[in-house]
């Protein structure tokens, strides 16, 4: 049994190595590429690309069409900026006369205000060009400064201002007034006197003032000498005539 099998084994490496070498002796070379076959059947659609990049804008070679039908009007635009004021216009026609208002109540005249002043000069002067009436006759609600000559306006109206002064001399007098520290008024009044006898200078106005206004009588540097004695008085005086808004 086993020289059988001994036998059977020689036998296929025999057929085997028989093979390999028939097969390397008779192997032919290699051929040439065959002819190119027809054209296939096309493919299916491919999935579609990515965008490219813009390409450069065209030569203009066409000509210029009709111009288009208006279209339809856009949405309101931002407000613009306010532009300067155009100039006034007329005046318009009057209105109707409106209805009559209830009467009011009856006024009573104590309640008004009532400043008053009067005051004479006893003391010579103390220097500047103010003349300073000294002594207070009157002065109802303390509008005048006896120390200063300044009378002080604290009801605005219209007031009346006079003075009457005794001079034996020529002599030049101003009644002044001025608004928040600034001279506004000067009205002037002149007496010659050549015999040296007692003579008297008078002047006086109406004036409109507001709160804080001053008013005062200022004397000539060179004409201003103002007779002090027993014999006669210079007086220098104001009142409210009626108050204004």
């Amino acid at each position: 049994m086993e020289a059988a099998w001994d036998w059977l084994l020689v036998a296929v490496l025999a057929t085997s190595l028989s093979s390999a070498v028939t097969q390397d002796v008779c192997r032919a070379t290699d051929g040439k590429d065959g002819v190119k076959g027809a054209p296939g059947r096309p493919g299916r659609p491919g999935l579609k690309g990515e965008r490219g990049e813009p390409g450069a804008a065209g030569i203009r070679t066409g000509i210029q069409g009709l111009k288009g039908d208006q279209g339809e009007p856009g949405s309101p635009g931002v407000p613009g900026l306010m532009g300067f004021p155009g100039p006034s216009g007329l005046p318009g026609v009057a209105g109707n006369p409106g209805p009559k208002g209830i009467k009011g109540n009856p006024g009573n005249i104590k309640d008004q205000p009532r400043p008053a002043f009067s005051a004479v000069r006893r003391n010579p002067p103390t220097g500047g060009h103010v003349v300073i009436f000294d002594s207070v006759i009157t002065n109802q609600e303390g509008p005048y400064q006896s120390h200063s000559g300044f009378f002080v306006c604290a009801v605005p109206g219209y007031y009346y201002f006079t003075f009457q002064v005794v001079s034996q001399r020529d002599i030049c007098l101003s009644i002044v007034s001025s608004s928040r520290g600034q001279r506004q008024r000067s009205l002037g009044f002149c007496d010659t006197n050549s015999r040296g006898i007692f003579q008297v200078l008078s002047g006086g106005t109406v004036l409109h003032l507001q709160h804080g206004d001053q008013v005062w009588i200022e004397r000539d540097p060179t004409k201003g000498h103002i007779y002090l004695g027993p014999d006669a008085d210079s007086i220098f005086s104001g009142f409210l005539i009626f108050p204004s808004a």
